[in-house]
């Protein structure tokens, strides 16, 4: 019996950690990674091997983030002691995790993709880390109405230039289309928000123009349902 308690614990134990989604073996694997990746973003390397760095760095926290986000929506804390190490030590190696404690969420860590494109603006990883930032920025910004947004005129100025650049680079079309609609709503809140009245107006036209294109390019996606919305807001 006492034989059967212990297999039968060791295998609720097991259980358990198989669905952590953090283990401590990609923990270690992570903190190791993060620790190459910020040595060489600090070197005296050249330019593009620097701002890789910083890429390679930005997309391994941004898939932690999304691992400890499942957790947090799923049981409302992160889950497991490797997870918790993990982001304490991240902290301490001066590669945090941002935290809203309003949302209860981990955000993005748009520094590491703004650094790449500092670095290397036309680089190879540059595409990606603006997409990154533009994504991170904008999805971190929305409220429960995809117009009230936490950020200021400044940094929606900032999100429409980064997805101007990117629709006017070559992108597979999922990409394409999630940055059209994401333009779309930036366009909106900036006619809303930006206090120079001429400004607005003319976001209100590229937004117009933003909407009636979403709308017959993407009649069948889902996030079409949005654009009447804009239209109405646009409207008032």
């Amino acid at each position: 019996m006492r034989f059967l308690g212990a297999s039968v614990l060791a295998s609720l134990v097991g259980a358990a950690a198989a669905h952590d989604l953090i283990t401590t073996e990609s923990a270690e694997r992570y903190l190791g990674e993060g620790a190459t990746w910020r040595s060489l973003a600090a070197s005296g390397e050249s330019a593009e091997r620097r701002a890789e760095a910083n890429y390679r760095l930005g997309v391994m926290l941004d898939e932690i983030r999304e691992l400890l986000n499942r957790d947090l929506a799923a049981h409302g804390e992160v889950q497991g002691l490797p997870s918790k190490v993990l982001v304490a030590d991240l902290g301490r190696r001066a590669m945090p995790l941002a935290y809203s404690d309003s949302r209860r969420m981990f955000l993005s860590n748009g520094d590491r993709f703004r650094a790449a494109l500092k670095l290397a603006p036309d680089g190879q990883y540059a595409a990606d880390a603006a997409l990154r930032l533009l994504q991170g920025g904008f999805y971190d910004s929305v409220e429960q109405d995809p117009l009230s947004a936490r950020d200021g005129p400044d940094a929606v100025r900032a999100q429409i230039a980064l997805a101007e650049m990117l629709l006017r680079s070559t992108m597979p079309a999922a990409q394409r289309e999630e940055v059209e609609f994401i333009a779309a709503i930036l366009y909106t809140r900036a006619a809303k928000i930006l206090p120079d009245r001429a400004a607005a107006k003319a976001y209100a036209s590229k937004a117009r123009a933003a909407v009636d294109g979403f709308e017959m390019r993407y009649p069948e996606s889902l996030r079409a349902a949005i654009m009447p919305v804009l239209r109405e807001a646009l409207a008032h």
